[in-house]
């Protein structure tokens, strides 16, 4: 039976992907906003261990809440508002792994420009 899953699973699971088992994260920058590729949907479905159909509704719901946007031949990118809840939850449990990947300074200074936004 496939688990219930929700925008903070899906989060939770980006993170653990690209910060604990790859240790590597696309982070993109420009005047106003700050983007992290997200994993891809199969990738996401693989590591929770439930069908790819079923995470892509979540996909479309996360898009229409604007957590994160489709980049034709890039992939699924955070939006602000995706990033800020990403960078949260790195900050909360997965801080010092995180660091590791951009270093203390560099995350510091995306958490605070995080908290200026909105």
């Amino acid at each position: 039976m496939a688990q219930a899953l929700s925008t903070h699973i899906l989060f939770d699971a980006a993170i653990k992907i690209q910060v604990l088992h790859d240790q590597n994260m696309t982070v993109s920058f420009s005047l106003h906003q700050v983007q992290v590729k997200f994993p891809t949907t199969r990738r996401l479905a693989e590591f929770l261990e439930v069908p790819h159909y079923y995470v892509l509704p979540y996909f479309a719901m996360m898009e229409q809440e604007e957590l994160v946007t489709r980049a034709e031949r890039v992939g699924i990118l955070t939006t602000m508002k995706g990033t800020k809840i990403l960078f949260g939850l790195m900050a909360t449990h997965y801080r010092q792994d995180a660091e590791k990947i951009l270093g203390s300074e560099l995350f510091n200074d995306i958490i605070n420009a995080l908290a200026r936004y909105g």
